[in-house]
């Protein structure tokens, strides 16, 4: 359909600080200060010992591409043109996982194991989305 656009996030009082950050060019995780412990996506509770003493904290931007799956069809009209594209869970350096795109590369390039690191595409003035490239 003529006039799509790509489906934007939108922020929740939790999710917040975390779009912010990705505007910023910054990725953050939550770090529960109770335990140490690193998560993703933004809870309200730690997962490991389910404090609610959690804190935002700039992650590296390394991690290794986990698993990925190669989209050659598109969802609608709005991803018409990036199709074919990568989508990957990626195992930050940190610990968590996060499902992304690796982009900016040759999709046969993309393997498990792969290194990579990540930059933000502005999606809108608000929100900017990260995403991966190989290293």
């Amino acid at each position: 359909m003529a006039g799509e656009t790509k489906a934007l996030p939108i922020p929740t009082p939790l999710s917040a600080p975390y779009w912010r950050a990705c505007r910023e060019g910054r990725l953050v995780l939550q770090r529960c200060t109770a335990c140490g412990q690193r998560q993703f996506y933004p809870r309200a509770i730690c997962t490991q010992c389910v404090s609610e003493q959690l804190e935002w904290s700039d992650a590296s931007g390394r991690g290794r591409v986990k698993s990925f799956t190669v989209i050659r069809r598109a969802v609608s009209a709005a991803y018409e043109p990036d199709v074919p594209y990568v989508v990957a869970l990626i195992e930050l350096a940190e610990g968590p996982t996060l499902l992304s795109n690796v982009v900016g590369c040759a999709i046969e390039a993309v393997h498990i194991g792969a290194p990579v690191r990540v930059r933000f595409d502005a999606f809108s003035a608000e929100i900017s989305v990260p995403v991966f490239t190989l290293e």
